[in-house]
């Protein structure tokens, strides 16, 4: 994805202006970014950027009136148009909603402009007079910012691999890090694949000054909400109705083109309900697959079509698996490995999205925030699967993920899953849009903090908020039904089958499904919730690039996965014997994070 990077080094200008480029052309995965660089010698320090065209960051250096601070920003801040006043009446020049407008609030409160931030970013303000180098990040650490240290200098960087580049010493695979990846589907506690980097914490203020690291701050700590007093469920669903609608105006504000991504259930559909008197202006779009329309593309037009906007569907089709191996490629550069392979439909379709409009408006994170939804956990590997030489570390991953999945509910959802298992994909979204989701907004959050024990479901709250919204969209049916009992039936049946036909389908099961032969109800399914089918595709399109990759003696030789089991595995999945998605996945995927960042 964009971002920023910088070196705090005392080399020579040349030497350092040499592996900035490096850094900041390891970032640049599109043609399209805006980037930039500058260098202060005398100050040691050396920062590039990039960033999509036209977006908030894309005004970098920013200066301050006398021009001894500089801001370098990368992502968004969602403030309400009379904070802008406000500063305008104070003196400050804004001449259009900006990362300038960060700056000024630096100049206005100094660190302290950092809690009324709103948003996912990270940036970096440079103190030409106190020689001081600040690197921050966001309440909730969600745009990812990478560091290390070699011998007297710093680098930090918005992917890993541009450290990488640098510093070949980074170019092996941490057995702490992957174990916790292989059991839980990404890297836990600030920690990284790779030996010797590092993501900086949520709400980190950094500063430092010739050469050294003065200070390391948190400007804000989950226990300020986790302590805030809590409403009766009457006030908490009172304020809710009357604080979501401003809130979502926010992310409908952009200099820029915005589509709507919408799908079948209530977390995009309550967006919709909002939006008020500017019906039309916004195209909606969702995405499918190249069976059938599934149940967010019917649902989602009927959706687009009560609140009077365009609609269409952006499937995947045979160009997808026509182009896979390239896409699972770049999806595992982009995520710095952290995004399985088979996720390579995410840099297809979000390039589609572009072609809409370059900024999405997701309902991301909805479920987490309302309903304190879970989406990832620790599960051992498949047993004969993994190498005994990093048995030790898939053990240590479980104990670890038993340790942070306590405490309060909505904190693991916004401080823990969020920026460490959600930010992987989206990175490889961010790749390609400028992504947006209401329901991270710091003020929604402090809210939801205080609501309490409620006899209300997520859903019920949602439900009466839609209609609090637009009564019209109530009656509309969602992926998983609540229109009737029957259809809540039906669809939760669909659900589970289709995803069964999708990966999780049981050993037994399968082989039961083999010996049907030609009978199998596999079509009449297929489609219906999932648009993507690599279980199928594995032995079918894709399984000559299955043999190529897993079956190579490259891959043979890691130390990761048992050669024999591999091979066996490889064997059955594409006759259609035994059902192995998700271990070929897994084997797939560290299998190009050796090729592109470790064997280079």
């Amino acid at each position: 994805m964009p971002g920023l990077a910088l070196i705090l080094s005392r080399a020579p200008k040349a030497e350092n202006m040499l592996r900035l480029h490096q850094m900041v052309d390891s970032m640049k995965h599109e043609s399209f970014y805006s980037s930039g660089t500058y260098a202060n010698e005398r100050a040691g320090v050396y920062i590039g950027w990039s960033c999509h065209p036209g977006s908030y960051s894309d005004c970098l250096p920013i200066r301050s009136r006398n021009e001894n601070l500089l801001l370098f920003f990368y992502g968004e801040n969602h403030a309400d148009p009379e904070d802008f006043s406000r500063l305008r009446q104070r003196g400050y020049e804004l001449k259009k909603e900006n990362a300038t407008y960060v700056l000024r609030l630096f100049e206005d409160k100094g660190y302290d402009c950092l809690q009324a931030l709103n948003g996912w970013f990270h940036g970096i303000l440079v103190d030409l007079t106190k020689q001081e180098i600040t690197v921050f990040n966001d309440r909730f650490g969600m745009q990812r910012l990478y560091y290390c240290q070699d011998g007297e200098s710093a680098m930090y960087a918005s992917e890993s691999k541009a450290l990488l580049a640098l510093l070949p010493a980074l170019r092996s695979l941490d057995p702490q890090g992957l174990g916790e990846y292989l059991t839980c589907g990404c890297v836990l506690e600030n920690r990284t694949l790779f030996s010797g980097v590092r993501t900086l914490p949520a709400a980190s203020v950094w500063i430092h000054q010739f050469g050294g690291l003065k200070k390391e701050a948190c400007y804000f700590q989950p226990s300020a909400w986790e302590t805030s007093p809590v409403f009766s469920e009457t006030d908490f669903e009172q304020n809710l109705k009357q604080t979501l609608p401003l809130i979502i105006r926010r992310y409908f504000r952009s200099s820029l083109p915005l589509g709507i991504s919408l799908t079948g259930g209530y977390d995009t559909r309550l967006i919709m309900a909002f939006l008020k008197g500017q019906h039309g202006q916004f195209p909606c779009y969702t995405f499918g697959g190249m069976y059938r329309d599934c149940f967010d593309v019917r649902i989602a037009r009927r959706v687009a079509q009560v609140c009077k906007c365009s609609h269409r569907a952006l499937n995947l089709d045979r160009g997808f698996l026509d182009s896979f191996p390239a896409l699972a490629e770049k999806t595992v550069y982009i995520s710095d490995g952290n995004l399985g392979a088979c996720n390579g439909y995410e840099l297809y379709l979000n390039r589609l999205a572009r072609n809409i409009a370059p900024v999405r408006l997701t309902g991301s994170y909805g479920s987490e925030v309302l309903r304190q939804a879970r989406a990832f956990k620790a599960v051992f590997p498949t047993p004969g699967l993994i190498h005994s030489d990093i048995a030790k570390p898939i053990e240590a991953s479980i104990n670890t993920f038993d340790q942070v999945s306590q405490g309060h509910k909505l904190t693991f959802s916004i401080y823990k899953q969020a920026p460490w298992f959600y930010f992987n994909r989206l990175a490889v979204e961010q790749s390609q849009v400028i992504v947006r989701t209401p329901y991270m907004d710091k003020d929604l959050i402090a809210l939801v903090y205080r609501a309490g024990n409620t006899e209300k479901s997520g859903k019920q709250v949602a439900r009466s908020l839609i209609g609090h919204g637009n009564a019209a969209l109530v009656a509309l049916p969602t992926d998983t039904g609540n229109a009737s009992w029957l259809w809540g039936q039906v669809s939760q049946f669909l659900f589970k089958a289709d995803y069964c036909y999708k990966s999780g389908m049981p050993q037994w099961l399968e082989r039961m499904h083999y010996l049907s032969g030609p009978f199998q109800p596999e079509k009449m399914i297929r489609g219906i919730h999932r648009f993507a089918h690599f279980r199928i595709w594995f032995r079918n399109e894709l399984a000559p690039y299955v043999k190529e990759i897993l079956l190579d003696p490259r891959t043979a030789r890691r130390p990761y996965f048992n050669k024999g089991y591999v091979e066996t595995m490889v064997q059955r999945h594409l006759r259609g014997t035994w059902n192995y998605t998700d271990d070929i996945e897994k084997v797939l995927t560290i299998e190009l994070m050796h090729r592109l960042f470790i064997d280079r």
